[in-house]
């Protein structure tokens, strides 16, 4: 019977709750387990897909195209498993779930109310993953926002009666904060008993806690939090600040994490494991002393705007030797200097900043803005041979740039761009045109992409049939397919159903290609996704 471990937050948001999930299932998974993550978000949206990247960051998608919390892509790159639409779970859906079984007579005329039935539905869904056919031994659940949040407080009264019937099948992990208050000289621990007592309230005693903090706390702090906490001294684990995410497996190992949670559930810990290959990219990463300067050209000016591709990044030049020092440009303020500039030739500001960089990724994206910055990027990189990646929406500026600026057709464009266009090389897809609701109705998921035999692609990959992950309306309008063959530009990856252009390229420059997939969703820490260590490898040697 599957293990459970519930993992809530406390003091403050932001912690690192997804991290300290990912690595206690990585650990776990070094000592042979089966183990699955997912996480509980307490907000009403259905999924994230509709959110604000500077509110929530980036929009992770699963295999089978849910559009998820960022947490998922930590869950994936720390453990190399595959999250699906079973592993996201937001107040939204549940409350959905338990409207449409209300509206179905379902609950036989009953007054629906939070306690039971909405702690039902969020039990139901927490132990879902326990019936799939692999057989996990252990469930991670991640509950999103902070203890004392009036929305939380279904999920936690789910928990608690979890807890009370599974006995030592379940525990919770509390993550809380130990501020250092200079002006006192002092580490608080106040705000973390605040916090336990506050889980305490709901009717949960945290098992194991772990304090996360900017300083060393020694055994005598550690003590006392112990004791005010009613927790024992080895379950009270400190997460200091790191160099990386990507130390706290080891770290959290060290002070005996996962054999607190062994021992916690009556299962033997047996011997430490080995962290090899882990300990082996750590090693790689500190020992590096090389850097690889890499531009991304976006618009959302946020450090978790563009997760996924910044972690592929660093993957892939650990993996070469090298320290990836990553540089946000934005791309309106690329469009802006340009336009302000009479004399183009002396441009300066951050056009400086963009020819600096070894390597230029283009930025996926939705939206006007800031979308002239990213083909004025584009045509940069292509005159100048500068090796550059685009990402979805940065692949379809590639192909706009080349329309201008090679085909001669000035006025090209996306149709979600400038949908009066005379040269709509980028368009709405046909299953897409009668698509009235935002949410979840993008092309998304994992699709086939095959790929032309003497292509880059094909090389880079070393196969000619790859499955990759996609988020978009727009596509490639093949009726110029033609022209962009014949001067240059060629479409050297198809969906083979469909025909859709997943994947561009200009042969005769050192690495310039395009992707209307986002393959970032798919790099992880021991397997980096080929083509950023191939966009890295040029960049390094350009």
């Amino acid at each position: 019977m599957a293990k459970y471990i519930f993992v809530t937050g406390g003091v403050v948001s932001s912690l690192g709750k997804g991290i300290i999930s990912a690595s206690i299932g990585k650990l776990l998974q070094a000592r042979g387990y089966k183990i699955t993550i997912q996480k509980f978000d307490p907000y009403i949206n259905i999924d994230p897909g509709t959110l604000n990247p500077y509110e929530h960051g980036e929009c992770y998608v699963t295999a089978d195209g849910m559009e998820t919390d960022l947490d998922l892509g930590h869950y994936e790159r720390f453990t190399g498993i595959e999250t699906t639409r079973a592993n996201s779970m937001t107040t939204g859906r549940i409350y959905q779930s338990v409207i449409d079984k209300e509206r179905r007579g379902d609950y036989l005329g009953k007054t629906i109310q939070v306690v039971p039935h909405i702690t039902d539905e969020i039990k139901r869904r927490i132990q879902y993953l326990a019936g799939a056919e692999e057989g996990y031994d252990f469930i991670i659940t991640e509950i999103g926002g902070t203890i004392g949040d009036i929305e939380s407080a279904p999920f936690l009264e789910a928990i608690r009666q979890m807890k009370w019937e599974l006995g030592r099948d379940a525990v919770c992990v509390h993550l809380t904060y130990v501020p250092y208050l200079k002006a006192a000289g002092e580490l608080k621990t106040k705000p973390t008993q605040h916090s336990v007592k506050e889980l305490q309230a709901a009717g949960i005693q945290p098992d194991i806690l772990i304090l996360r903090t900017e300083l060393h706390l020694n055994d005598h702090l550690r003590q006392k939090v112990a004791g005010f906490c009613n927790v024992a001294l080895e379950c009270v684990i400190q997460s200091e600040d790191l160099p990386s995410i990507y130390e706290v497996p080891v770290n959290m190992q060290r002070q005996g994490l996962d054999a607190a949670i062994l021992r916690k559930m009556g299962i033997p810990v047996g011997e430490t494991p080995m962290l090899g290959p882990w300990n082996h990219f750590l090693e790689l990463r500190r020992t590096a002393t090389e850097m690889v300067h890499i531009g991304l050209v976006g618009k959302y000016d946020l450090q978790d705007a563009y997760k996924s591709i910044s972690e592929s990044l660093s993957h892939a030049a650990t993996y070469h030797h090298r320290k990836v020092k990553i540089t946000f440009i934005n791309a309106e303020k690329l469009e802006e200097e340009y336009s302000d500039k009479t004399n183009k030739s002396s441009l300066s500001g951050i056009w400086e900043i963009l020819k600096a960089q070894d390597g230029l990724v283009i930025c996926p994206g939705f939206g006007q803005r800031g979308i002239e910055g990213k083909i004025l990027a584009a045509q940069y990189a292509r005159e100048h041979d500068v090796p550059c990646f685009g990402i979805c929406l940065g692949m379809q500026m590639m192909v706009i740039e080349f329309a201008r600026n090679v085909l001669g057709k000035k006025d090209a464009n996306s149709t979600e761009i400038n949908d009066q266009t005379t040269a709509n090389v980028i368009d709405l897809m046909e299953e897409q045109k009668n698509v009235s609701q935002m949410g979840g109705t993008m092309r998304l998921g994992a699709y086939d992409c095959e790929l032309q035999a003497d292509s880059k692609v094909a090389g880079i990959y070393q196969e000619t049939l790859v499955r990759e992950r996609h988020r978009h309306r727009y596509e490639f309008n093949n009726r110029y397919l033609s022209e962009y063959k014949a001067n240059g530009m060629v479409p050297s990856g198809l969906n083979p159903a469909s025909d859709l252009v997943e994947i561009v390229e200009i042969p005769q420059l050192k690495w310039y290609i395009g992707t209307q997939f986002h393959p970032e969703y798919q790099s992880t820490v021991l397997h980096p996704h080929p083509l950023f260590m191939d966009f890295i490898k040029t960049a390094i040697k350009s």
